[in-house]
C-alpha cells in the first residue's frame, strides 16, 4: 500500500488526540464526583435530622434543591482549580468534555418559531387595507401546509386577493427611504426579506442574552434562519414555567439615567457597614485587594475609558483621590464562596478618575463589578441593607465574551438605575426607527448610528442635554440588562446619534441590533417543547451503555470465531473507529444523545462490514490458489468499489437525515456520518497497513476457521429460477404496505401535535389503565392516548387538550387537569410531588410544527430514494440497476410500514411514526443498498468474465458467490440492533424494531427483488462490462501468524 507511513503517523496522532480530548471528560467526572461528596457531607452536617423525614416528599424536594444549590456553589468556586495532569482548570476542562444531550442528563428543550406577522404589520404602518389583512390571515392559515417561507406565502395570498394591486401602496409610506411609491413587487419583497432576516437575528440575540440569565451549565441555542426556527437546550433546568415565561416575553428596550458612585456615597458606606455586621465581618469598610479588570464606556461622540482603580476601602473611593489615568479595578482575593463576610468580597467597586484633557472627574456608569454567580446574592443583600433612594433600581450588565479566547467573563457590571419613581422609562424602544453599525470617518473605528422618530427625538434632546451638562450616563437596557451606558457630549437634536466606544465590529453590530428590537416586532413562541427528568435520563444512559458494551463484545467475538487471526485486525479497526468517532464528536462540541448512542451501537455493526467485504474477497482469491500477498492486494483492490458504494449510499441518507432532522435525531445523524467516514479510514487504510506489516514479516494472517471454511463453500442456490415466487411474495407485501395506509398508524406527538407526558405510578399496585382513561376523559374533555412504556408502572399519556390555545398559562392548566384526572390513582400524592417525582418527562408540539415535521419526513424519504437511484445510475451506467434499486427500496419501506400498522396494537411496546421512525427508515434505505451494491458489483464483474452465458446463470453465480458477505454484513448489523432493541431502553425501542425489520427485508430484497429484476428488465440487453478477473496462481510460502494471550 502506498503512503503506509503517512497512514501510520496520522492514525497514531489521531489516537493521541482522541485520548487527550476524552481525558477531559474523565477528569471532569472525577472532580465533580469529589465535589458531590463534599456537598453531601455539608448537607449531612447541616441537616442531621433529615433522615427522619425521608418519606416527607416536600421536605425531601427542598433538600434536593438545597443540595443542587450547594453543589453548584462549590463547583463554581473551583473553576480555577487545576484538575488534569496537564494543568488544565476545571472551567477549561468542562468546555472540552463530551456534552450529553438533554435526553441523557435531563433538562428542557424548546423549539421557537419567530412570528413575522407583526413585522409585516409594522412595515405597513399597521395598514387597515382589507386586502392586506385578508392576505395576512390566509398566509397564517396556509403556512402549516406549505414548504414555502412565510413571506412567499403572504405574497402569493396577496396577489390572489389583490389581483393587479401593488405592494408598494401598502409599504412605501412607512419605508419611503427603501421603497418608492412606484417600486415593483420584487423590490418590496427584497426589502421585507432583508428586514425579516434582521428581525430573526435580533430575536435570536435577545434569546441568547436571556439564556445567560438562567445560569445553567452548557446551554445551547441554534438558529435556522431559513425556517425562522430557534432551538434552545437548557440542561438541568428545574423551573420550566420561568423558562416558558422568560423566553416568550416581549422585548422591552428602555433608556434610563444612571446613579454614579459619588451620588450614592453615604448609602454605599452605610450598606457596607450593615452588610459586614450582618455577616459577622469587619465593620471598618476595609475591602480586600482585588484583581485588575478593564471596563469600557461608550459616549455619543468619542471614546471614554471608564476603567477605575480599586483602592483599599470604599471610603477612599467615595471621598476622593481620583486618578489621572484609568488603571484597573480590583480583585477580591480567592475565596471558597463559603467564608466571605464583607461586601467588598462580593462587589469590586470602581473608582472615579480624572479626564486627562478636561481635568474633570469621570464617574463610571457601573458602580462596580460582581461575579455572575453572586448577582442574586448581591441584589438580595443590597435590597436588605442599602438605604438607596426610593427611585433606585439595581441592574446588571451583559455577560461579555473575550474576542480572543471566546470565553465568557466571570464578572458583570453593577448599575443603579434612576427611575424617578416611574415604571415607564423616559424613552422606550418603540421610538427607535433605525440603528446600524458604521465606521468613524477619521479613525475607522466601529460606531453605531441611531435614529428616532419625532417624539423620540424630542425626548432624546432633553435626556442628552441633561447627560452632557451633568455627566450622567444613559443606560441602554433590554430585559433589565444594561447593554451600554454612554455619556452625551452635547445636546442631540433631530433624533440622529452616533455612539462610539471601544467597540469591536461584532460588538457594534450587536448593539445596533439591540437598539432595533423595539422598531420591528418579531416575537418568538414555543412550538415544540420537551422536558426530561433526571430519572428518564439515567434510564437512557444505563440502557444505551448496556447495549453498547454487549454489542461490542458480541461483534468482537464473532470476528474472531469467523475470521480467525484476521479478526483481530477487524477488531483493532473497530476499536479505533469508536475511539475516533467519540473523539471527533468531542472536538466538534457535538452533543451525545440517546439516538446518538444508538448510532454508536449501529456503528459497531457497520464498522466491521468494511472488513467483512474485504475479507470475503480475500478468501475467494485464496480459494482460487493465489498467494497471500497477491490475494490480499487483489482482495483490497476488488473490494474497494463495493465498499465505497455501500458507504456512499449510507452516507447520503445520513446527510439527508441531518438536514431534515431536529434535536436528538440530528445527533444520531451526526454520529452516523462521522462513523461512516471513519469506517472507511479504519477499515481500508488502517487495516491494510496492519495486514501489510504482518505479511512483510514473512508471516500472514489466517482468514479461515473450521466454520467459515465450510459454510457457503458450495452454495449453488437457484435464486433466479424461483424469482416469480419471490415476485408474488413481494406483490403481497406491496398490497399489505398500501393497506397499512388505510389501516392507519399510531402517530407520535411530533407528527400529530399535542402534549405527551410520561408518568410513573406506585410499583406495588397494578395499574387500572381503563380506569385512568375514563378519569382523564372527564378531566381533559377528550379521550387521551395511553401506552405502557418501560416498566409496568410507567404510562405515556398523549392529549390534544387546549393545544391550539395561545395563552401562556395553558401549559400549567393542562398539567393541572392531568393531575386532576390521575389523582385517584396516585395514592394521595400532592400536585407538587406529582410535578417533581411522578411526572418523569413531557413533550409539546403545536400542530404547525408537527405538519412541518411530517412534510420534512416525507420529503427526506423521497429525496433519499431519488438520490440513491441517481447515484446507482451514475455508478453502473444502466437504468435497470436504478429501477431495481427503487423497487427494492420501496419494498423495504412498505414492509416496515405494514409491520408498524398491523402490529401497533399487538406488540407490548409503542410503535409510533415519529422522527425516530424516519431515522430508522432512512438508515434502512442506506443499509439495504449495502447488500444490493455488493451483488450488483459482482453481477457487473461476471458480465465481463462469463461472456456468452445467460443472465440467469450470471446473476445466480454472483448472488451465490457473495452470499457469505451478504449474510455476514446483515448478521453483524442485525445482532447489534437486536441487542439495542432488548437493552437500549424505551427511547430507542421503536427505532430498533424498525431497523430489525429493515435489515431482514433489505437482505431479502437484495437477493429476491433487485437482482432478479435485472433478468426481466431489458431482456435483450447485456448486463454490462468490466475488466476480467486475474486468476494467476501463486503458492504461499509464508507461515501463518499466531496471536497468544
Amino acid at each position: 500500500m502506498q503512503l503506509r507511513g503517512l497512514v501510520a503517523v496520522f492514525a497514531i496522532l489521531l489516537i493521541i488526540y482522541s485520548v487527550w480530548l476524552l481525558s477531559f471528560t474523565w477528569f471532569v467526572n472525577k472532580h465533580e464526583s469529589k465535589m458531590a461528596d463534599r456537598a453531601q457531607a455539608y448537607m449531612n452536617a447541616t441537616y442531621p435530622e433529615a433522615k427522619k423525614f425521608a418519606k416527607t416528599a416536600d421536605y425531601t424536594d427542598s433538600l434536593k434543591t438545597l443540595y443542587r444549590a450547594r453543589l453548584n456553589e462549590i463547583l463554581d468556586s473551583t473553576k480555577e482549580d487545576k484538575i488534569t495532569w496537564f494543568g488544565n482548570t476545571y472551567e477549561y476542562s468542562r468546555e472540552k468534555e463530551l456534552n450529553l444531550g438533554l435526553d441523557l442528563q435531563g433538562g428542557m428543550s424548546v423549539t421557537m418559531e419567530v412570528e413575522l406577522t407583526g413585522l409585516i404589520r409594522s412595515m405597513s404602518n399597521n395598514s387597515r387595507d382589507p386586502q392586506f389583512l385578508k392576505a395576512l390571515e390566509e398566509a397564517n392559515k396556509q403556512k402549516a401546509n406549505s414548504d414555502a417561507d412565510f413571506i412567499s406565502i403572504f405574497y402569493n395570498q396577496f396577489k390572489n386577493i389583490a389581483g393587479d394591486g401593488k405592494m408598494a401602496g401598502i409599504f412605501s409610506a412607512a419605508n419611503a427611504d427603501q421603497i418608492p411609491s412606484n417600486a415593483s413587487d420584487a423590490k418590496v419583497l427584497e426589502v421585507i426579506r432583508k428586514e425579516a432576516g434582521q428581525a430573526i437575528n435580533r430575536t435570536y440575540q435577545v434569546l441568547r442574552s436571556r439564556i445567560d440569565q438562567f445560569g445553567v451549565a452548557q446551554p445551547n441555542i441554534n438558529l435556522d434562519e431559513s425556517k425562522a426556527i430557534i432551538t434552545v437546550d437548557l440542561p438541568g433546568v428545574d423551573d420550566k414555567e420561568r423558562v416558558r415565561k422568560y423566553l416568550q416575553a416581549s422585548a422591552n428596550l428602555q433608556f434610563w439615567e444612571v446613579y454614579n458612585i459619588g451620588e450614592l456615597q453615604n448609602e454605599l458606606t452605610a450598606a457596607e457597614k450593615a452588610f459586614n455586621e450582618l455577616m459577622g465581618g469587619p465593620t471598618d469598610t476595609t475591602l480586600l485587594k482585588a484583581k485588575d479588570t478593564t471596563g469600557k464606556k461608550d459616549t455619543t461622540t468619542k471614546k471614554v475609558d471608564t476603567t477605575g482603580k480599586k483602592d483599599k476601602n470604599l471610603s477612599e473611593i467615595l471621598t476622593g483621590q481620583t486618578q489621572t489615568t484609568p488603571t484597573g479595578s480590583a480583585t477580591a482575593a480567592p475565596t471558597s464562596g463559603d467564608k466571605r463576610k464583607s461586601l467588598g468580597e462580593y462587589i469590586q467597586f470602581i473608582s472615579p478618575y480624572q479626564d486627562p484633557t478636561t481635568k474633570k472627574t469621570i464617574y463610571p456608569a457601573a458602580i462596580g463589578q460582581v461575579k455572575i454567580k453572586d448577582t442574586g446574592t448581591v441584589r438580595k443583600y443590597l435590597n436588605l441593607v442599602a438605604n438607596f433612594p426610593a427611585d433606585a433600581r439595581i441592574h446588571y450588565g451583559i455577560v461579555e465574551t473575550d474576542s480572543k479566547t471566546e470565553r465568557k467573563n466571570d464578572y458583570v457590571g453593577l448599575y443603579v438605575i434612576k427611575t424617578y419613581g416611574l415604571d415607564k422609562a423616559p424613552i422606550e424602544g418603540d421610538v427607535v426607527t433605525d440603528a446600524r453599525q458604521d465606521y468613524e470617518p477619521l479613525t475607522g473605528n466601529p460606531i453605531v448610528l441611531m435614529s428616532m422618530n419625532q417624539k423620540g427625538a424630542s425626548d432624546w434632546a432633553t435626556l442628552t442635554d441633561k447627560s452632557a451638562k451633568n455627566r450622567i450616563p444613559i443606560a441602554i437596557v433590554l430585559d433589565n440588562t444594561v447593554y451600554s451606558a454612554p455619556i452625551a457630549e452635547q445636546k442631540i437634536e433631530g433624533g440622529d446619534s452616533r455612539i462610539s466606544g471601544s467597540f469591536t465590529i461584532q460588538e457594534a453590530q450587536d448593539l445596533a441590533s439591540i437598539l432595533k428590537v423595539g422598531k420591528l416586532p418579531a416575537p418568538a413562541k414555543i412550538v415544540q417543547e420537551q422536558v426530561v427528568g433526571p430519572t428518564l435520563g439515567a434510564e437512557a444512559i444505563r440502557g444505551g451503555s448496556m447495549a453498547f458494551l454487549i454489542s461490542f463484545v458480541v461483534i468482537f467475538l464473532l470476528m474472531l470465531i469467523y475470521y480467525n487471526t484476521s479478526g483481530w485486525i477487524a477488531n483493532i479497526a473497530l476499536i479505533l473507529n469508536l475511539l475516533f468517532t467519540v473523539g471527533v464528536l468531542t472536538s466538534f462540541g457535538a452533543t451525545l444523545t440517546a439516538p446518538g448512542i444508538a448510532g454508536l451501537v449501529l456503528t459497531i455493526g457497520m464498522a466491521v462490514d468494511t472488513n467483512v467485504i474485504i475479507y470475503e474477497r480475500i478468501k475467494e482469491e485464496l480459494t482460487r490458489g493465489k498467494g497471500y500477498q497477491l490475494a490480499i492486494a487483489d482482495g483490497y483492490r476488488r473490494s474497494l468499489p463495493p465498499v465505497l458504494d455501500a458507504h456512499v449510499t449510507t452516507l447520503l441518507t445520513a446527510i439527508i437525515l441531518f438536514v431534515f432532522g431536529l434535536g436528538p435525531v440530528k445527533g444520531f445523524a451526526t454520529t452516523q456520518i462521522i462513523g461512516i467516514l471513519l469506517s472507511l479510514f479504519c477499515g481500508i487504510l488502517v487495516s491494510r497497513w496492519v495486514s501489510d506489516w504482518f505479511t512483510n514479516k514473512k508471516k500472514h494472517l489466517e482468514y479461515f476457521t473450521g466454520i467459515s471454511r465450510k459454510i457457503f463453500k458450495h452454495a449453488n442456490f437457484k435464486f433466479i429460477q424461483y424469482r416469480k415466487y419471490a415476485y408474488m411474495i413481494s406483490m403481497l407485501v406491496l398490497v399489505l404496505g398500501i393497506g397499512a395506509i388505510f389501516n392507519g398508524f399510531h402517530q407520535g406527538v411530533e407528527f400529530k401535535g399535542g402534549r405527551s407526558y410520561t408518568v410513573q405510578f406506585d410499583r406495588s399496585k397494578s395499574l387500572d389503565v381503563e380506569g385512568i382513561r375514563k378519569d382523564l376523559e372527564v378531566a381533559l374533555q377528550e379521550s387521551p392516548t395511553i401506552k405502557t412504556v418501560g416498566l409496568n408502572n410507567q404510562l405515556d399519556i398523549t392529549t390534544s387538550y387546549l393545544i391550539n390555545d395561545p395563552r401562556p398559562i395553558v401549559d400549567s392548566l393542562v398539567e393541572t387537569q392531568l393531575y386532576s384526572g390521575l389523582k385517584n390513582h396516585l395514592n394521595g400524592v400532592s400536585y407538587h410531588q406529582f410535578e417533581t417525582q411522578n411526572k418523569l418527562g413531557s413533550k409539546k408540539v403545536l400542530p404547525t410544527i408537527s405538519d412541518d415535521l411530517k412534510r420534512g419526513a416525507r420529503n427526506a424519504t423521497i429525496i433519499s430514494l431519488l438520490i440513491i437511484a441517481l447515484y446507482i445510475f451514475i455508478r453502473f451506467r444502466d437504468w435497470r440497476y436504478s429501477l431495481g434499486t427503487i423497487v427494492a427500496l420501496l419494498h423495504d419501506v412498505l414492509v416496515t410500514l405494514a409491520a408498524f400498522s398491523f402490529l401497533k396494537n399487538i406488540v407490548p411496546f409503542p410503535l409510533e411514526l415519529d422522527q425516530h421512525f424516519i431515522a430508522a427508515i432512512l438508515t434502512v434505505i442506506g443499509f439495504s443498498m449495502n447488500d444490493t451494491v455488493i451483488v450488483f458489483d459482482r453481477i457487473r464483474e461476471y458480465s465481463g468474465t462469463m461472456k456468452g452465458d445467460t443472465k440467469e446463470n450470471i446473476i445466480n453465480r454472483a448472488i451465490n458467490d457473495t452470499l457469505s458477505r451478504t449474510i455476514m454484513t446483515s448478521l453483524t448489523v442485525f445482532l447489534t440492533i437486536l441487542i439495542l432493541f432488548i437493552f437500549g431502553g424505551e427511547v430507542t425501542r421503536g427505532f430498533a424494531f424498525a431497523m430489525l425489520i429493515g435489515v431482514i427485508t433489505g437482505t431479502y430484497s437484495s437477493i429476491f427483488v433487485a437482482a432478479p429484476l435485472l433478468v426481466d428488465l431489458g431482456k435483450r440487453k447485456a448486463l454490462g462490462k468490466t475488466e476480467a478477473v486475474t486468476t494467476t496462481n501463486q503458492k504461499s510460502t509464508v507461515k501463518p501468524a499466531t496471536i497468544k494471550s
